[in-house]
């Protein structure tokens, strides 16, 4: 069954893990959630002047597509800056090459609707500050701290060891 959302319906709310230059706005409901959506997220965003949507990053298990559906917005990508305006849409391929940014240069806010796959896990990488978050968890990591696969595994005998006098 098809699931409307009427413009009127719709509120928007600070997020509260939001903070200043991120102060990001997303409608309430959220629509891909009171859809029942399985493999897309989408929701509508409200980008106040000044602000940036959220830190630079890309996805390795995820596509995006955006719309602005008023007011304007700068896009910043592996490319460079590029103005978006009411009506325009643009798209982020998965990996490094879709890594993207906005923010209102404007004294107006833009609202833009924000579409993405979703296969129930992926991976945002932050070049900036090399970060790494792994979602739906909101785990975050340092990607300069790498450990090898087998690292801390040395004891692995001694684990299996103390299994066998158990019993």
């Amino acid at each position: 069954m098809p699931t409307v959302f009427k413009n009127k319906d719709r509120e928007f709310q600070d997020d509260p893990k939001m903070v200043s230059p991120f102060l990001i706005q997303t409608a309430i409901p959220r629509l891909s959630m009171s859809a029942g959506a399985r493999n897309l997220l989408f929701d509508m965003r409200l980008l106040k002047p000044g602000q940036y949507s959220f830190p630079y990053h890309s996805h390795r298990n995820a596509e995006e597509m955006m719309m602005v559906v008023s007011g304007s917005m700068t896009a910043r990508t592996p490319e460079g800056l590029e103005v978006l305006e009411t009506g325009d849409i643009i798209f982020f391929e998965f990996g490094d090459s879709g890594a993207h940014q906005f923010f209102n240069h404007t004294s107006k806010p833009c609202t833009y609707l924000d579409v993405r796959t979703f296969l129930g896990l992926d991976v945002s990488d932050y070049p900036d500050t090399g970060k790494v978050n792994i979602i739906p968890q909101f785990e975050l990591y340092d990607s300069k701290t790498r450990i090898r696969y087998f690292d801390g595994e040395e004891k692995v005998s001694e684990k299996w060891e103390g299994l066998r006098k158990k019993k």
